[in-house]
């Protein structure tokens, strides 16, 4: 049975890149808000925002944040992390910056976005314990293949992590 994971990603430049990984069949993940709900949600406020996020993340295993050229400290992204990780939720990064969009352009790498949140326990950044993963192919195709074929070992890996650090 696939894991139920909660797809994280910077949603007007990395939605395409971001179907890509969702549709590939291997997780099953949350559903994407249409446009028109995400419009009616972020006009109800903060609180709305976080209680659709809330939701989204209930009965998932994991976080699965996609990470494109401008997700790191995006005000949404960033509550998406700390809240799967407090919810002791798995989070892993997965670089997908070389996914072709639908013009056919691949994207600049963006930063870890795991690396500014410091832990509690002993002040060490989240992304020391956190993996962020980069496919070593400059390829689009081979991007996909790598990430299709890594994924679900990725989320176990993530779950693991988490619950040793408890």
């Amino acid at each position: 049975m696939a894991r139920k994971v909660f797809y994280s990603f910077h949603y007007v430049p990395d939605c395409v890149r971001a179907a890509q990984v969702r549709n590939m069949g291997v997780l099953e993940g949350n559903l994407l808000a249409t446009d028109n709900e995400w419009e009616s949600v972020t006009k109800a406020g903060e609180g709305a925002i976080k209680r659709w996020i809330d939701t989204q993340l209930e009965g998932k295993s994991c976080a699965v944040v996609l990470v494109g050229a401008g997700t790191a400290r995006r005000k949404w992204i960033d509550y998406e992390i700390k809240t799967a990780w407090n919810a002791g939720k798995g989070v892993v990064g997965v670089h997908i910056h070389r996914l072709k969009d639908f013009a056919g352009l691949q994207s600049v790498q963006g930063a870890n976005p795991f690396g500014h949140f410091n832990m509690d326990r002993d002040g060490s950044s989240l992304s020391s314990i956190v993996r962020c993963y980069n496919p070593p192919h400059a390829d689009s195709r081979q991007c996909y293949a790598y990430i299709e074929a890594n994924l679900a070992t990725w989320i176990e890996e993530a779950i693991g992590i988490r619950a040793a650090y408890r």
